[in-house]
């Protein structure tokens, strides 16, 4: 075996593969995509990579991964391989792994000893929105799973700042799947500024010899009697909702024949009568809903089982009976079939579905054979996962699962600490038998797993490849689907395989360029030429906001930053944006202010701007809200008023996030243009007594509205207030030890 020879590899480490040292070098020289077959050493592409460019032009290399435990994975590679040294003295490490764990300037601290930075991207984007560093000296980024460049993704903010700034720009995009169709690869090379796509697979004659065997098999499994009668049923219902629509004249599809697509179509049907003011199209627009309901329940019997099935059913049940039930559940719960079919449910003693037991015997088939083996069974649904963890240590076999972060109704989400520690316990063999949902199908090594059971199929090609692609990776693998007879088991598989072929067919096409190469000197630099302003257009200079951290996700702050806004991200405890002490907003997409207003106290939210500031506004962001649910206009109409006159709140519209964005723009110039030439307390004729009091607290220094209530509240009058003790200040909740120090100091301080 020979093993590659750089400066900056460790002597002996990787093995010298021919297609990896050619993708490599094709790499260095212009922004490029690579596709690889997973387990063929993407990681070790972007390795060579990145040695070569920080032996060559210095910098730092930053390595971008959608997952918290992918890029402690890849934290764990370089740290193995690569011979990097840090900016900031020998006796440092050069490596960093970011989280959003680690306080803002302990990030900076981070990013100015490190020469080679790993994070997710949202964690990046956030700290270079909020200029706490740049990203001028980064000579590589890489860009893992890039699939995921499209829409709002982080990557896709990111790339494009990243090409505007760096001074020394190269990008190394990769994934083993980006799609079958032609347009979307065509999307995140744009996306990502790739002009160049180098692409394997493992029939190409320099691959060929590292692939090792995957044997693929399915076994189909018969449909029970019982879960039959239940679908039929299940059909029924939507056979009746489908005739409804038909009646007020919507174009249906056929029972046999509704696909998501031909959902998506109707629901576009019931969305222009909704905006042409139609009444049926509110009401049909609640149809659909218990349409959607239907077809996922008969999903769950086909491909999950009794057991989910009959949790599903009885939720939907305690939905519709119980307060602030959706009208789609509420009909589901009053419908007499519907409740038949819960009742006969609850007859059900065990399980029905044989899936269980038939992936329980090939992981005992597999652990007897091989006890050391590794095993992994993907599921869709996390009801799925805890069934399996159950019914496996009900048999003797340790099993945990391996699901994303949030909480959703009882069932408990792993954070990203506790994921990679679940990972790290299964490479180790502590357990042996590893069940997940998707979060677990991107890019997780581990070398040693030769079983992954589909516990369904899928219909997408890029989660089948990745499912696959945990097997096989240093040894021979076996990959198990399991199919339900004449249930849309069978249509997802062939659906992913036709998939499959049709995205190693655009691979080809697309490979060499996808585009024409650009004019010398420009090969890094896809962004239109109004886009690619020097590094100092995209240090803060422009008008302060506060944003709370939690819109960061939204196209507005990208758009801020983009504008040269100076952003401070902090969490807010009412509102969305911050501008100077006055100014506090609250954003809501016309689908948003509806549904809070129905289903959430869209008043209480609005009350806590109007009390936490002088000039409250409301964003709603995206059409008339009345469009969104089937509420009428005059309704919508009042609370309007409510808000303007009662809340005293200023309403403003907006078409989408980018009009958003340059809203909040023209208020903050506005805000901080007149900052110096208004009144330092402007005037209000006509008020209260109370509010007089209100006014005069709320121009001590750093108070607002909001704290001038709360002690009012606390002390009774103006002159308590001034006459109290600096400890008497702090023990009001919501006044932090500067403030109090600050009233305390002014309220004694002779004037001179």
């Amino acid at each position: 075996m020979t093993f590659i020879s750089h400066p900056l590899v460790k002597p002996e480490s990787i093995e010298s593969r021919e297609y990896q040292l050619s993708v490599a070098m094709k790499a260095l020289d212009a922004n490029t995509m690579v596709i690889l077959p997973t387990g063929l050493g993407k990681t070790a592409v972007a390795l060579l990579v990145a040695a070569s460019r920080l032996y060559n032009e210095g910098g730092r290399v930053l390595m971008l991964a959608p997952t918290k435990p992918l890029v402690e994975q890849h934290l764990r590679f370089f740290e193995k391989y690569l011979l990097a040294k840090s900016p900031a003295g020998p006796d440092i490490s050069p490596f960093v792994m970011f989280t959003g764990e680690a306080p803002p300037e302990e990030r900076t601290a981070d990013w100015n000893r490190a020469s080679v930075i790993l994070a997710t991207p949202q964690v990046i984007k956030n700290d270079v929105i909020a200029g706490r560093y740049t990203l001028a000296d980064v000579t590589l980024l890489i860009v893992d799973e890039c699939h995921r460049a499209v829409g709002n993704y982080a990557y896709v903010f990111l790339a494009q700042r990243y090409l505007a700034t760096a001074k020394k720009p190269l990008l190394l995009a990769m994934t083993a799947s980006p799609g079958g169709q032609q347009e979307k690869i065509a999307e995140v090379c744009t996306n990502l500024g790739v002009v160049h796509i180098e692409t394997r697979t493992e029939s190409d004659p320099d691959v060929a010899p590292y692939v090792h065997e995957r044997e693929i098999e399915v076994v189909t499994i018969e449909l029970p009697g019982e879960l039959k009668a239940g679908i039929g049923t299940i059909n029924a219902l939507i056979e009746d909702r489908l005739s409804l629509l038909a009646s007020v004249h919507f174009t249906v599809p056929k029972r046999d024949r509704l696909t998501m697509k031909a959902l998506s179509a109707l629901n576009a049907q019931i969305q222009q009568r909704i905006q042409n003011r139609d009444p049926a199209g509110y009401s049909a627009a609640s149809v659909y809903a218990e349409l959607m309901k239907l077809k996922h329940a008969v999903t769950l019997a086909e491909s999950q089982g009794s057991e989910v099935f009959r949790g599903y059913i009885a939720k939907l049940i305690a939905e519709g009976r119980g307060p602030g039930g959706s009208k789609a559940s509420q009909r589901l719960a009053q419908d007499g079939s519907f409740q038949q079919l819960f009742d006969r449910t609850l007859t059900w003693k065990e399980e029905l579905h044989t899936k269980p037991a038939i992936a329980l015997g090939l992981v005992r088939d597999q652990l007897e054979a091989h006890p050391d083996s590794r095993i992994i069974i993907f599921a869709t649904f996390r009801d799925t996962v805890q069934l399996l963890v159950d019914f496996l240590a009900k048999n003797g076999i340790a099993a945990e699962r391996f699901v994303g972060q949030a909480t959703k109704d009882s069932e408990r989400g792993l954070s990203q600490k506790k994921q990679i520690e679940a990972l790290s316990r299964f490479r180790k063999g502590e357990f042996r038998v590893l069940i997940a949902t998707s979060v677990g199908e991107e890019g997780l090594d581990v070398p040693s797993t030769d079983l992954v059971i589909f516990y369904e199929a899928v219909p997408s090609e890029i989660r089948s490849i990745q499912r696959k692609g945990r097997t096989g990776r240093s040894g021979a693998g076996r990959v198990v689907v399991l199919v339900t007879k004449g249930t849309s088991d069978e249509v997802f598989r062939h659906v992913s395989s036709q998939k499959e072929k049709m995205m190693v067919k655009s691979m080809r096409s697309m490979s060499p360029p996808t585009a024409p190469a650009p004019p010398p000197g420009q090969e890094q630099y896809l962004l239109p030429a109004e886009v690619q302003a020097g590094i100092e257009a995209f240090t803060p200079q422009g008008p302060a906001i506060v944003v709370d951290d939690r819109e960061t996700s939204s196209k507005v702050v990208e758009v801020l930053s983009s504008l040269g806004a100076a952003i401070r991200l902090e969490r807010l405890p009412s509102g969305d944006y911050a501008i100077g002490d006055r100014i506090l907003i609250e954003r809501k997409t016309a689908q948003d202010f509806a549904d809070t207003l129905i289903n959430r106290d869209l008043l209480g939210q609005l009350k806590s701007i109007a009390e936490a500031a002088p000039r409250p506004v409301l964003i709603i962001e995206g059409g008339d809200p009345a469009q969104r649910r089937d509420i009428h206009p005059n309704a919508i109409r009042g609370v309007l008023a409510a808000i303007t006159v009662d809340m005293g709140i200023a309403i403003l519209f907006t078409k989408d996030e980018q009009d958003t964005a340059h809203m909040l723009f023209v208020l903050a110039k506005r805000e901080d243009a007149e900052r110096g030439e208004r009144k330092v307390h402007p005037h209000k004729s006509q008020r209260s007594l109370r509010e007089e009091q209100e006014y005069v607290i709320s121009a001590f220094p750093d108070i607002g509205l909001r704290n001038a209530r709360l002690l009012l509240a606390h002390f009774g009058s103006v002159q308590a207030i001034a006459n109290a003790e600096l400890p008497d200040l702090t023990a009001v909740k919501g006044i932090g030890e500067k403030t109090a120090q600050r009233i305390f100091d002014l309220s004694r301080r002779r004037y001179s």
